[in-house]
Parts: C-alpha cells; sequence; structure tokens
C-alpha cells in the first residue's frame, strides 16, 4: 500500500507544539502529513534537522478528508499553536 505524504514549514504558534518523543517543540518547523490506508502519522521536526517527533495524538484514524485538506487543517493549528498537540482538533482518533 503506497503513503501520500504533505509536508509544509511554517512557525509554530503560542505554546509550540507538543511531541511524544521531547514534549514542545517551538519556533521554525516542518508539519508531515503521511496517510497509509486509513491511517494518519503527523509528525514535526525543526526546520533543516534530520530528527522527525510525533505530535502527540498521532496517529489519527481515517477522516472525511485525509488528504492535502487535513494536512493544511494541521498546519493551521500548529500556527495558532499545538501545547495539548492534536487533542482538541476534533479529528478523528
Amino acid at each position: 500500500m503506497s503513503a501520500e505524504t504533505y509536508e509544509s514549514s511554517v512557525v509554530a504558534g503560542p505554546g509550540g507544539v507538543m511531541t511524544e518523543e521531547v514534549g514542545v517543540i517551538t519556533g521554525e518547523v516542518t508539519v508531515r502529513t503521511v496517510v497509509t490506508g486509513d491511517q494518519i502519522t503527523v509528525r514535526v521536526q525543526y526546520l533543516d534537522a534530520d530528527e522527525w517527533y510525533e505530535i502527540e495524538g498521532s496517529p489519527l484514524g481515517g477522516s472525511a478528508d485525509p488528504g492535502p485538506g487535513l494536512h493544511e487543517e494541521i498546519v493551521q493549528a500548529v500556527r495558532r499553536g499545538m501545547p495539548d498537540g492534536l487533542v482538541g482538533l476534533g479529528l478523528p482518533t
């Protein structure tokens, strides 16, 4: 099964982005959304870094729009700040 991958660079908003591995990260980040079947994995990295971190609440379950629309929704949430991760965005888990 092939995966669809979407990436965008953005500045994390107030409170940064909560990750599973290292807690909150802040500043310029790259957001990666990977859709494989009905699983959606969302990761973030400091801009131009090697390490990727899974955003708290990832992976997500299936979505009505698991493609670029969902990725853009997540990117906008990162711009606003996601100190609680994906919790509270109203996305399926």
